[in-house]
């Protein structure tokens, strides 16, 4: 018998906000524009972009697991798809027009490095392979502002289970889509692309890392990271890569894209802590995103009590920036 202890970041499941009941408490509103313009993204909001129809479309929405609630209110399905960082198609917070041309079938996903099972496969077949299902997680940006999305997908361990790690394995490089003819961004040649990110294997096999491949019971619209993407509730969002196209097991410690151009600012842990200051601001609290509320941050997100053990005997990395 499985006995599922509630953790100290739960609320019960009936207590978390339905998307329908988180518009409906704001008819009263006489637009979004107005009515949740105080927040750091007001001017950004116009109806939400909806991307080509995709394949997996028939697979959502899925069922939510019970295990991973929130204690705030889901975020705005219009924020969420028009509020992004995804450099690939530009650095400012404008690109869900100019990410639908991104192109998401085909989309193969390479797995390869040390694990006894490296293999090239279609992601309809990886979503026929994968248990779906729905977790609400807290999505921190190291800006200092916040989301709280209802992802769908897999966990992550399910994938290197998949992959069969070998012995050696200590690491897990994640590598994003390069496409500079539709992602333009991706021409600005003093970026390092593509997009890379990294874990530990231990990280990885974390029962909150999470493979997304859809959102508000829909599947993942491009500028969101289509068709797969990372969720790593207790980092900082810029962990989370878009877009994936590559995983590798490996030995050595893999130097992340952002890493790579600024390592004092966002190092390769990036764990959420509101007593380290990014050099050029305050992480002691965030705003929530379209609601202009700011909350105290919380350490590792409010997931501490399923990552801090990760980190036992690391105290002199920089697990925090």
């Amino acid at each position: 018998m499985n006995i599922i202890g509630k953790r100290a970041w739960e609320m019960a499941e009936h207590l978390a906000t339905p998307e329908h009941l988180f518009f409906n408490r704001r008819q009263a509103l006489k637009g979004l524009g107005l009515g949740l313009a105080g927040g750091i993204a007001g001017s950004l909001l116009p109806s939400p972009l909806r991307a080509e129809d995709d394949p997996s479309a028939g697979l959502y929405p899925v069922g939510r697991n019970a295990a991973y609630t929130l204690d705030r209110d889901l975020t705005n399905p219009a924020f969420v798809e028009t509020y992004n960082n995804f450099y690939e198609f530009g650095s400012h917070k404008r690109i869900s027009a100019a990410a639908q041309k991104l192109p998401i079938r085909p989309w193969v996903l390479k797995i390869d490095g040390l694990c006894d099972n490296p293999q090239e496969i279609g992601i309809d077949d990886l979503l026929k392979k994968m248990p779906l299902e729905e977790r609400l997680y807290r999505h921190r940006c190291v800006e200092a502002w916040s989301m709280a999305v209802p992802w769908s997908g897999f966990a992550l361990a399910e994938l290197v289970k998949l992959a069969s790690p070998q012995a050696g394995a200590k690491y897990v490089r994640m590598e994003t889509f390069q496409n500079p003819e539709v992602a333009t961004g991706q021409k600005q040649t003093w970026y390092p692309w593509p997009y890379v990110e990294g874990m530990t294997l231990a990280e990885a096999t974390n029962e909150l890392a999470f493979m997304a491949t859809g959102v508000y019971g829909k599947p993942l619209p491009k500028q969101s990271g289509a068709p797969l993407r990372l969720a790593l509730p207790w980092k900082y969002g810029f962990k989370s890569i878009k877009s994936v196209v590559r995983i590798s097991f490996t030995e050595t410690r893999p130097v992340s894209f952002w890493e790579e151009i600024a390592g004092s600012e966002y190092g390769f842990w990036a764990n959420v802590n509101p007593d380290v200051p990014h050099p050029r601001w305050s992480q002691a609290s965030e705003e929530l995103l379209g609601t202009g509320e700011r909350r105290p941050t919380l350490m590792f997100n409010g997931y501490g009590e399923q990552v801090a053990g990760l980190y036992a005997g690391l105290e002199n990395e920089q697990l925090y920036m």
